[in-house]
């Protein structure tokens, strides 16, 4: 049974409440990737974070409204006792009719004719709800990850489950506003992260670049936080 200060907890009632509302879209949801992501529960609370599953995972994007702007490309990388398996890692530009801006590409250096190669949105999605059930999303900055595979859901099934995710960038957040010292917005950045945390430079707007560099930065701060192994997942869930 669940300790009763667990049970008090805001983030007790948020899992009872994913729990409620993954069983009620499991009823409806079709046959397929999505029902069978909501068919596998989400890990206790309790679960030390070295023993949770966890999927690294990036997207790049045609901007930053997920209203109007379109996935381009996905990544991920699956995590596991504090090791990245490389075999699971996934990468794939998604074909859209969106037209590209040159100030976009420069960042993520998708070209009309790569997207064109592209897989269709539903293909992408499917491997990426597959590859995420039981498990928990790492990512860094969660709004854009919640807010496009939200929209993308609705667009391919007519709903969305709750995604929950480990946010790298709210984990150090938490940690710099803990000083009460005024702080650059800056620091909180991806690369500016890794290199804090002396990890090599990556090349970065590629989705599958960024979720292994956001894994690697995960490792990292749970290697500095949790020596003592008594991190829980409720203690790093966003």
């Amino acid at each position: 049974m669940p300790s009763t200060t667990l049970t008090n907890s805001p983030l007790f009632s948020w899992l009872l409440g994913y729990e409620a509302k993954r069983k009620q879209l499991l009823n409806k949801a079709p046959a397929g990737a999505l029902r069978d992501f909501l068919s596998v529960p989400m890990p206790s609370m309790a679960t030390p974070i070295d023993k949770v599953a966890i999927l690294a995972v990036d997207f790049e994007t045609t901007g930053l409204n997920a209203k109007q702007d379109k996935l381009l490309s996905v990544g991920f990388i699956t995590l596991r006792q504090q090791q990245m398996s490389l075999k699971t890692s996934y990468h794939q530009i998604i074909k859209t009719k969106a037209q590209l801006e040159e100030s976009n590409v420069i960042i993520h250096h998708i070209t009309d004719s790569q997207k064109e190669q592209g897989q269709a949105l539903a293909t992408v999605v499917e491997a990426l709800l597959k590859a995420l059930a039981g498990k928990v999303m790492l990512v860094h900055f969660a709004r854009i990850e919640k807010q496009f595979l939200t929209e993308a859901c609705h667009h391919i099934y007519g709903m969305a489950p709750i995604f929950p995710m480990i946010d790298t960038l709210a984990l150090a957040k938490r940690r710099l506003d803990k000083r009460d010292v005024a702080y650059d917005p800056s620091e909180l950045r991806l690369a500016n992260l890794r290199h804090k945390m002396q990890l090599p430079e990556h090349h970065g707007h590629n989705a599958l670049n960024d979720a292994i560099a956001t894994a690697e930065l995960f490792m990292a701060q749970m290697s500095k936080a949790n020596k003592d192994g008594k991190i829980t997942l409720k203690d790093v869930l966003l």
